[in-house]
């Protein structure tokens, strides 16, 4: 009892730094933790210490028996990110400041560059980018919270073939009978419209959006009209805070990331690896390739790790974001006189405040990787979920959206998760139809990553079991931080991977699918709109509904387009 009590203690200092969050249940069932020996040597210190640095989780030495594993690796890969910078990395505030790590560009055609943290070096952070899918293409959510690969609207005509095959003009757009109906321009209906589309991506289900007088529709390879979620035409949308700052966002890799990319690019790893490393033979590789070029890694058992962080500006939040862990920046600015289109402004330097985290990182017999997700305690309330608690009891917590929240208005009814705005025509950000640019109200479906009505894994007999878990690793580890320790204002809502470090086939469901841990993994200030809903296990995204159906490198949707270090 006294332990439980002194996490409740905790949690409460916590939620008071954190503006009225919700707490996690402090008497969930202890089936996931981290013993204070365990805990005291994830410290380089050999003892917990204030903001005191953690070393990295071995994931050469990796050995799972079970679950818990998965999220230890998780909750110490975090703890290290955003520990101080040791002066063997280098300058840098944090360790994801420091030169151990990479910032990721993102250019013209999508190229992306590795930009190393030199000294003095600012981080050029931009506005959320579409979510690829696994062909590449921007991804939206369905009415029903099914999600779907799309062509956004090529320029020029909208067009469509008509029953005998033929390419026709749709020039109106009307409902009739509940259905809705293209015309030609000579105000005739088209008979049985379908898209134009690569062969390969009809046989894969992918949509094709056309623009009909400013109405986006979105074409299945039949034809068939999928009725999407309010704000979700343009593709791309925007997040903005209930204080009114935008939400940033920035990718980085590691050194062992960067040099196996480099290797592998440029023949230096031979014979080219096709998969992430997860074993010392292929480490060593990377490690000797490194040396070659002058470089050397401080700890290269980390293996490789890539990072997506989502940013608001910290002058926005109480107490200039006292709680968040913060960061200098050069941040995108706008013209806001128009509520309707925001034109570029002149880019500035801000101080930006962390408000989530993806923790992505390769292990032993994991070449799929490690897909795990921090947020702060104050992003935004979370859905009905179920827990179990110390008598065994499954509990019911609902809904609530009173509080102070960044991405939800106190006592908000909804809607939830619709975008407001879009960035579908960079570098303008365009409101959605009937709304201006605005905050949304976001929620937190899946609360810890599991679907309401289906387990999400084969150790749990439910989801409110896999949900203990989860609430028992956090409540673990940020029970034994030192008071006051920043780290302890996140928490982890999700981690997932794949049995045996398979390819990806899917959630885990009764035996189907093997993405297992929390299967239905998504963070509110990233994939804010694309979470679906609570009850059906097929809605919403998992990490692997994006990033697959593969264990390659491909699997990492920075590997293709990223050059080689000097290139």
């Amino acid at each position: 009892m006294r332990g439980l009590s002194r996490i409740l203690i905790f949690l409460l200092l916590v939620i008071a730094s954190a503006a009225a969050a919700q707490p996690l249940p402090a008497d969930a069932q202890q089936t996931c933790t981290v013993t204070p020996a365990q805990f005291n040597g994830w410290f380089a210190s050999g003892s917990v210490s204030l903001n005191g640095f953690v070393n990295p989780a071995n994931s050469i030495a990796f050995s799972p028996s079970n679950n818990c594993a998965f999220y230890q690796w998780s909750h110490q890969m975090f703890l290290w990110l955003t520990s101080p910078s040791p002066s063997r990395y280098g300058p840098g505030a944090h360790v994801f400041d420091s030169p151990v790590f990479y910032d990721i560009s993102v250019e013209a055609n999508n190229q992306r560059h590795l930009i190393p943290h030199v000294p003095n070096f600012v981080h050029n952070l931009a506005l959320r980018a579409a979510q690829p899918g696994p062909h590449g293409l921007p991804v939206i959510m369905d009415k029903k919270g099914k999600m779907f690969e799309f062509v956004p609207a090529p320029s020029g005509k909208p067009l469509v073939l008509n029953k005998g095959g033929q390419k026709v003009e749709a020039a109106r757009a009307t409902v009739a009978n509940g259905k809705l109906v293209l015309s030609d321009q000579a105000g005739k209906p088209i008979e049985t419209p379908r898209p134009i589309m690569r062969p390969e991506l009809a046989r894969a289900g992918v949509l094709q959006q056309i623009v009909v007088n400013k109405r986006p529709i979105f074409l299945d390879p039949n034809g068939n009209v999928i009725d999407v979620e309010t704000g979700q035409a343009g593709g791309s949308p925007v997040l903005m805070a209930q204080n009114g700052s935008l939400v940033y966002y920035v990718s980085m890799v590691n050194d062992v990331w960067a040099y196996f990319l480099t290797g592998t690019k440029t023949g230096g790893i031979t014979p080219a690896p096709t998969q992430f490393p997860t074993n010392q033979t292929q480490l060593n590789q990377i490690v000797s390739f490194a040396q070659s070029k002058g470089k050397t890694f401080p700890d290269p058992n980390a293996l490789t790790v890539e990072l997506k962080t989502a940013w608001v500006e910290a002058s926005s939040l109480p107490n200039n974001a006292a709680g968040y862990v913060t960061m200098n920046a050069i941040i995108p600015t706008f013209n806001k006189s128009n509520p309707k289109l925001w034109t570029p402004g002149v880019p500035k330097n801000a101080k930006l405040a962390l408000v989530g985290m993806h923790v992505v990182g390769s292990a032993t017999n994991h070449p799929e990787m490690i897909w795990s997700t921090f947020e702060h305690f104050g992003n935004a309330p979370n859905a009905q979920y179920q827990y179990v608690n110390t008598a065994s009891q499954t509990k019911t917590v609902p809904l609530t959206t009173a509080g102070s929240w960044l991405f939800c208005k106190n006592g908000s009814a909804g809607p939830f998760n619709a975008s407001h705005m879009n960035a579908a025509t960079p570098p303008n950000i365009t409101a959605e139809t009937g709304f201006n640019i605005s905050p949304s109200d976001t929620i937190r479906w899946k609360a810890f990553g599991g679907a309401y009505d289906v387990t999400p894994n084969q150790q749990d007999a439910s989801t409110a079991a896999s949900n203990t878990e989860v609430i028992s690793i956090n409540n673990s580890v940020i029970g034994k931080l030192a008071s006051g320790d920043l780290r302890a204002n996140y928490y982890m809502s999700a981690s997932t991977w794949t049995l045996s470090g398979a390819s990806p086939t899917g959630p885990y469901n009764a035996g189907n699918g093997n993405e297992i841990g929390t299967s239905q993994a998504a963070n509110t200030s990233m994939e804010t709109y694309q979470q679906g809903s609570n009850q059906l296990w097929s809605s919403g995204v998992n990490c692997f509904n994006c990033h697959g159906p593969t264990n390659t490198v491909t699997i990492s949707h920075m590997w293709t387009p990223t050059q080689p270090l000097g290139k």
